[in-house]
């Protein structure tokens, strides 16, 4: 079974899986999308870099999404690498409290969540402000409404684009590679604390990509590229 939390080597072809199926609850067999402070600005309403210079014409931030074990990890280090841009790992912005409750198998409320992805969005436009040219995130955003704190960043910067790449595959896929993991404090358990909360992305969120992360690695980071790239030359 492939391991989506090592990511795979960018300049060799990756190891490859074959693809699982299998049935789950409450969503359906794979929850694919349902149809249904700032960083400092200049006065054309851009991101300022440090120092007064403007940056390029647009930033992009990549929001790596989905539930436990989709590869949001190994995805968005490969696109780090392969796009030369800033890689925060959202967990890592988990304050203690947060990481214990998971830890022990208790689900994030609400209130645990918001000063967390406002953390990860004011840092997000930090590293633009700073001169990154675009960042690469990670965060389940199980829900709209937290996937709604992130997409105020772009509001008073015309400059930058928000993206989401939703990572979706069968509840069974993800707990067999959750299981697999070793010293994570996110176990199996927690997969199906996310599904229940999960709200998959609805056809009014023209901001995200969906990628189905059921088949092997290879394939999948050579969508999100492909996906990605296409995104970058149509705001060029």
């Amino acid at each position: 079974m492939l391991s989506y939390d090592t990511p795979a080597p960018i300049n060799r072809e990756p190891a490859t899986a074959n693809s699982m199926t299998s049935t789950m609850n409450p969503l359906g067999a794979d929850p694919k999308p349902i149809d249904a402070t700032m960083a400092p600005v200049t006065s054309d309403k851009t991101i300022a870099k440090e120092g007064g210079q403007q940056g390029p014409k647009v930033h992009h931030i990549w929001l790596v999404t989905g539930p436990a074990g989709c590869g949001k990890t190994t995805v968005a280090e490969y696109l780090s690498k392969s796009l030369n841009l800033p890689y925060l790992e959202g967990d890592a912005y988990h304050p203690k409290a947060n990481i214990d409750k998971m830890a022990n198998g208790i689900p994030l409320t609400d209130a645990d969540r918001w000063d967390w992805l406002t953390l990860l969005r004011e840092e997000s436009l930090r590293q633009l402000a700073s001169g990154a040219e675009g960042v690469v995130l990670t965060c389940s955003a199980l829900k709209r409404k937290y996937r709604d704190v992130i997409r105020v960043a772009p509001y008073y910067s015309h400059d930058v684009q928000l993206h989401f790449i939703y990572l979706h595959a069968p509840e069974a896929v993800l707990l067999e590679r959750v299981g697999l993991r070793e010293n994570h404090y996110m176990g199996a358990n927690m997969v199906r604390s996310q599904f229940e909360i999960l709200e998959p992305p609805t056809a009014e969120e023209t901001d995200v990509i969906s990628v189905d992360v059921s088949g092997p690695a290879s394939g999948v980071l050579a969508q999100v590229l492909e996906q990605v790239t296409v995104k970058m030359t149509e705001a060029a």
